[in-house]
């Protein structure tokens, strides 16, 4: 799903996104309500940033990337932790773009996410490179989603990758 986020562009640094799990709903401008397999996700888009919320069995998780007043925890590279019963596993990147990279960038990663079932996109008045995506699936038990925060200003793209479910079997 693409829609045209009706609000200013406020989080305009990707160095000012930081990380939070656990936090309660915030203030949506869009979203998306998925089921996967028996697990209720929740993608939404909270300007240039994202929450996802997700329900299984008596299971819950939150992920937040977003600027955060007062928080003091940066966007971190990777995270690997308990998160009750499940394995939780976050990556982040930034991708530095000139500027007709970051256009045809842009215009890749929306037309992958505006006619996904599971993917939900917004763009910014004003610049049409200006958006954040989402896009999640489940994979051998577990739930998985990938998210773009895209400052053009600036020619970055932050690219976030999460995976939460059951332990997964070592392979040899």
């Amino acid at each position: 799903m693409l829609t045209t986020l009706k609000t200013s562009y406020t989080d305009t640094r990707a160095a000012d996104l930081a990380w939070a799990l656990g936090r309660d709903p915030l203030p949506a401008l869009a979203v998306l309500d998925l089921e996967l397999a028996g697990a209720k996700l929740q993608l939404r888009l909270l300007g240039a940033s994202h929450q996802v919320l997700l329900e299984e069995a008596d299971r819950s998780c939150s992920e937040t990337v977003a600027c955060m007043p007062g928080s003091s925890t940066p966007l971190p590279l990777g995270v690997s932790k308990r998160v009750g019963e499940w394995e939780y596993e976050f990556a982040a990147r930034v991708e530095n773009l000139n500027q007709g990279s970051f256009a045809g960038r842009a215009q890749e990663l929306l037309a992958l996410v505006a006619d996904h079932p599971h993917g939900l996109a917004g763009t910014f008045p004003g610049s049409p490179h200006a958006f954040t995506a989402m896009l999640a699936h489940r994979h051998e038990g577990q739930v998985r989603w990938r998210t773009w925060h895209a400052y053009p200003q600036e020619g970055q793209l932050v690219v976030t990758r999460t995976r939460i479910g059951a332990r997964m079997p070592a392979t040899l």
